[in-house]
This record gives C-alpha cells, structure tokens and sequence, in this order.
C-alpha cells in the first residue's frame, strides 16, 4: 500500500532499477493545530543530489530537521538505505549536517572543528588525523589546519562545515541554505566545488533553497514545496519547462500569463487560442476541460520571439535591459495578464533592432503550458 501511495501526484514510478538512497513514506509534522508538512511522499536515488526548493514557510526546513531526527515526525516512516530511521536519534542516523550558519565551535582549530563528530564516536585519534588530513585536502584546507574559525574567511568557513559533515562518512548529508552568507560571486564558486564534492565521494545529498537558479543548477532532481506540500519533483528541465501547476509555473523562473482559450485536445497534447495565435501544449494540465474553455497561458521569457508588426501577440515596445549576454526586453501587450510581456532576447542587437516605441508581433517559439484559471 505504501509503495502505491507513494507513486501518486508528485513522484511518477521510477523506471530504473536504481537503489534508493532515501525514502520519505507519508511523513507529516503538526505544530499544535498548525500543519507544517502534509503527508510527504519522496524517493531519492542513492548517490544524487536532490534540491528542496520552495519559499520561506513552505516546509522544507522541517522535512530537513526531520530526516536529521531533530524534530519528530507525527506519522508516516523515513529510510535511509533500506533501514527505518523514523525513531533512531539524530547521534545514530549517520547523516551530516551542514547548517545556514555553519555552527562551527570559535575556541577550536580547524582539525579538532572537523574532527569533532569523530572523536565523540570513539574514532582512535591516529585514524581521527589521517582521515581529517584527507578531509581537508578535499576541501582544498590542508594548510588551515590550525587555524581557528574566525581567522577564515566564509568561503573556507564553509568548507570547514562541509568537512567536518563528511568526515564521519555519512549515509546521508543535509546542506541547509548553505550559500546565504556568502556574496554572488563566491557562492557560485562554491555551488560548483560541493557539487564536484559530493559527486567525487557519491554521497546522496538533499539541499534546501529557497534559490531558483541555485536548484536548478545543482541538483539532479528538484522536490518544490509550497504551504507544507510537495508540488512537483522533477528533473531541472522537467521542473522549468513543463511544470504541474501554477505555483510550480509561476515560482520557478519568469514567466508570462496570457488569457487564452482551450480550443482542443489530440492524445497528450493540446491546443489554446490567444486571440488569433494558436499555442500547442501539454494535455495533462487542462484535463476535464471542455472546448472554449478559459484558461491561462504560461510562457517562459525564452520561449518567445519578437517580429514584424501583425505576427504573434500585438505589442509595443516599452524597455531594454542589458543583462549582459542577452537583452530582456518589455513588451507592452493587451494580450498579456498584466499588460506587458517580458522577451528574453540573445545578444546585445534588440536595442537597435526593435527601438522603443516600435510596435511589434511577439510569436511562441518554445515550451509552454496552460492551466485552468485561479478561482475567483
């Protein structure tokens, strides 16, 4: 019954034989008469990277703490490797923790910090040395070993944090919100050494953000929850081009909303009407909906193309902005839910082609996904 369960609405079977690194059976978590996390059902291929994406409050946090064993669940069960983990608690679950602030001790160097779990599990202290040496080298450290937290800087801070996880050899490692401290440029920098990292050592790894473009560049699947709920698990591309729903849709990237109307079905794809332009997408979402229906249509800022006056979508010029290797570009629209569409345009031309003022045609050249309109 629970493997059944587990493959309805968000998680489709797996059509591979691949073993499963974690399983989430049906896990809920009440605070009082507040439902934090409803019922969540989840499989995580062993040795993949899995992104929890949503905003503040949807959730993910508390499925984190959960899997660490530092809340406890109000039902269902989680696995890691195969074994029940539901009631085991947080010191036996062989599971590293990366947190938001990194929770590093200020009085200890960099070895004893990472160190530590091994020395509290008994570890003798000569492999403890050999195996934090290793660990260091990893994280590109070997040379701070006897430095003391404040004396890094919160790049190498990090690093110390990601050690000190995987130090103990876990089953299983947890990055919360890892990069919030750190400036644009080194947090990329940093988003791809933990990713070469965690591929290096083939540890299965759940992240939690609230980044879309962090998710969608790490991780080999994304689970995005909102109000408590798991909306869709996907790959990145699965999650940004065809997604469920329309918090799925709106949360993950830009987009544009466009008035539209179901004009008909074929198998598994459909047809909507905006205006005059016909747009073709996936059937599942307008499932039960009649022709003529209303609907809403999703299009991503890259999945259109600006043209000729009398093309596509009417519209007028309204803004550029220069993004460097391409330009987003305004188009004032009444085809449009608010009134202007945003263009993502490659290159640096569009400013000169397409002028503010100049009325244009704005035509799908991609992906794009129709729902049901919100309920009044």
């Amino acid at each position: 019954m629970a493997a059944e369960r587990l493959h309805t609405g968000t998680e489709a079977p797996a059509a591979t034989s691949a073993r499963v690194g974690v399983q989430i059976d049906g896990v809920t978590k009440k605070f009082g008469a507040f439902t934090a996390l409803h019922e969540a059902w989840l499989k995580i291929e062993q040795g993949s990277f899995m992104t929890l994406l949503g905003p503040s409050g949807c959730g993910k946090t508390t499925l984190l703490n959960l899997l660490a064993g530092f809340l406890e669940a109000n039902g269902g069960e989680i696995f890691v490797d195969g074994q029940l983990m539901t009631e085991t608690p947080p010191y036996a679950r062989e599971i590293g923790v990366v947190f938001q602030n990194y929770a590093l001790f200020p009085h200890m160097s960099v070895e004893k910090n990472v160190g530590y779990g091994l020395a509290a599990r008994g570890v003798p202290k000569r492999e403890i040395a050999s195996r934090v040496a290793d660990m260091l080298a990893l994280v590109k450290l070997s040379d701070f070993g006897h430095r003391k937290p404040k004396e890094l800087s919160g790049g190498q801070q990090q690093r110390v944090a990601l050690a000190r996880a995987l130090v103990i050899r876990p089953k299983l490692l947890l990055l919360d919100e890892p990069f919030s401290a750190l400036d644009k440029n080194l947090r990329g920098a940093m988003q791809v050494e933990i990713k070469e990292i965690q591929r290096s050592l083939g540890v299965t790894t759940i992240f939690v953000t609230h980044d879309q473009s962090e998710a969608l560049s790490m991780s080999d699947r994304i689970a995005v929850m909102s109000a408590g709920r798991i909306r869709q698990v996907g790959t990145p591309d699965e999650i940004y081009r065809r997604p469920t729903d329309r918090f799925v849709a709106s949360f993950v990237g830009d987009v544009n909303v466009l008035p539209a109307k179901l004009e008909r079905r074929l198998d598994d794809r459909a047809s909507v009407m905006v205006g005059a332009v016909r747009v073709e997408v996936p059937a599942g979402t307008v499932d039960g909906l009649a022709p003529g229906a209303a609907v809403d249509l999703f299009v991503r800022p890259d999945a259109l193309a600006i043209g000729e006056k009398g093309s596509g979508f009417p519209g007028t010029i309204a803004a550029h902005v220069y993004q460097g290797s391409h330009v987003d570009v305004l188009v004032d629209s009444p085809a449009t839910t608010g009134g202007r569409l945003l263009v993502r345009v490659p290159g640096t031309q569009a400013p000169h082609r397409w002028p503010v003022g100049q009325a244009v045609g704005v035509t799908p050249t991609g992906d794009a996904v129709a729902f049901p309109p919100e309920a009044a």
